[in-house]
């Protein structure tokens, strides 16, 4: 038995969700959720098979709650808004549904689920959630888990990022968090949002520059704000000099 959670600010959406999977006994329905927080907690509770998870929703969307799930279930989206499914799966081969959708068409996207390995689905899902936020199709916010608490961090506090291993450190003007993304993600998410990656290990805001200083052999310092003194390198400094426009 496939255990299945719906995660849906409309009620009509999962009503219409519920009809479908009548017809399909082996699916198990374990529990309905409003919003992406309670579609968090019910993962961790139920460790389901599969979701259908709508993608824009009040308080974390659909993208920013995977980000948040270290092994995510199967996926199928479900979305009224065509852009968001053009953007973030026309190179990846996961399946959504566009509201209204008819039972024929639910039934072809549980086949394709069902057809799928899950290691493949891990990798496309992931490509999927990494397209959704390089494309801008996430909003201007970072959404971290901060202990058992999720924190939504907007992209003007943030101050500069380190990388941190397997992860990433997010210095805001409220702390210090930690997001399990790799520094590439947060370069190309951020670009939109005046984020320069200065240093392998660094990427700052660059509206917090207040001087560039030159430091030993080809390298830099840039002086923030804060106080804060980054590393610049070589290949960084020549990309300051084109934002800067020096």
């Amino acid at each position: 038995m496939m255990k299945a959670l719906i995660i849906d600010d409309e009620p009509l959406a999962r009503s219409i969700v519920k009809e479908y999977l009548l017809q399909h006994p082996d699916i198990e329905l374990v529990q309905e959720c409003n919003d992406g927080f309670e579609g968090l907690k019910a993962i961790q509770q139920h460790q389901p098979d599969l979701i259908f998870l709508d993608i824009q929703m009040p308080k974390i969307n659909g993208f920013e709650m995977l980000e948040l799930i270290d092994n995510p279930p199967a996926v199928i989206f479900t979305t009224a808004f065509e852009e968001y499914a053009i953007k973030a799966f026309e190179t990846h081969a996961v399946d959504y549904l566009l509201k209204p959708f008819s039972a024929d068409r639910f039934n072809k996207a549980l086949q394709k689920i069902a057809a799928v390995q899950k290691s493949s689905s891990d990798e496309k899902l992931k490509a999927v959630v990494e397209t959704a936020a390089a494309t801008g199709i996430q909003s201007n916010r970072i959404v971290v888990k901060d202990g058992g608490k999720i924190k939504i961090i907007p992209v003007h506090q943030v101050q500069y990022l380190e990388a941190a291993d397997d992860y990433v450190k997010i210095i805001a003007g409220d702390g210090i968090f930690l997001k399990k993304k790799t520094m590439q993600f947060f370069e190309e998410s951020l670009q939109l949002y005046q984020f320069a990656r200065v240093h392998r290990s660094y990427i700052i805001n660059t509206q917090l520059i207040t001087r560039i200083d030159p430091h030993e052999r080809e390298s830099h310092l840039v002086l923030l704000s804060t106080g804060v003194r980054i590393p610049v390198s070589k290949a960084g400094y020549l990309k300051l000099k084109e934002i800067l426009g020096l």
